[in-house]
């Protein structure tokens, strides 16, 4: 896709279309079906991340504090949005009847304005601020005693607990986020917005369609949190997850209609 100068008055000429339910099952049918069509490539991206857990997963695995995995995987919604400039290039080339290759996720990255890094960094301190509050909390409700995975898997009660109060800390910077992140990425990356009217215009979208757009963000962070406790399953999810939202922007701002 060829880029397009932001408009001068975006608040006012990006208005989001009207959405239901079936938008989103659609969207994820497409997700799985781009993936199908590459499944290779989109695997090799996403097992990039999926090392980066293992690799987590042992450091909590050796410290012996493993119910911090559980924080570790509602904070990589946090940093969800920073992927995907990589999928939206592969995603964009398969819809103009290219093959997409490994190049082809570099050129997203190379192409997203500076807008979209700045949301990106701002998502990255989201996660910092929350893994920090999600150790402090650690500290108070489980302390210093040993906490391996063998034991995770016995859900004991201070482990359900601790893993309650994190979801809702996670959970307000996570909406925030997901208003702020779900559509002003796409928009920015694709030269249809700034910065500023980009946000706007997410926020907009996001409250203007609430009820869909939470059932989205529910099924998203279902999928994504569950994935990520259980690596290998993000190779697939992620990708299709990500494609997926990649459709639901194109029908919640169709493209033509600024």
């Amino acid at each position: 896709m060829t880029e397009r100068p932001a408009a001068l008055d975006p608040s006012a000429t990006l208005r989001p279309a009207p959405l239901a339910l079936a938008d989103i099952s659609a969207a994820v049918r497409f997700g799985v079906a781009q993936f199908r069509t590459i499944p290779w490539l989109s695997a090799a991206f996403a097992a990039l991340f999926v090392s980066m857990g293992l690799f987590m997963y042992l450091v909590l695995e050796f410290g012996q504090i493993a119910p911090m995995s559980l924080s570790l995987a509602g904070g990589f919604m946090l940093v969800g949005p920073i992927l995907l400039a990589g999928f939206f290039s592969v995603s964009d080339k398969l819809r103009n009847g290219r093959h997409p290759a490994f190049g082809d996720i570099w050129d997203g990255f190379r192409r997203m304005p500076r807008g979209g890094w700045v949301i990106s960094f701002v998502c990255g301190l989201l996660f910092l601020i929350w893994i920090t509050d999600a150790g402090i909390l650690y500290g108070f409700m489980v302390g210093r005693e040993p906490f391996g995975f063998l034991r995770l898997l016995r859900i004991e009660g201070v482990v359900v607990n601790y893993a309650g109060y994190s979801a809702i800390m996670g959970g307000v910077l996570a909406f925030i986020l997901f208003a702020v992140s779900a559509f002003s990425i796409p928009l920015i990356y694709d030269g249809r917005a700034q910065l500023v009217s980009g946000v706007v215009a997410s926020v907009r979208a996001v409250f203007g369609r609430f009820g869909v757009m939470m059932c989205w963000a529910l099924v998203l962070a279902a999928v994504i949190i569950t994935s990520t406790l259980l690596l290998p399953l993000l190779l697939v999810t992620l990708p299709v997850m990500a494609y997926a939202s990649r459709e639901l922007y194109y029908r919640t701002f169709p493209p033509g209609h600024d």
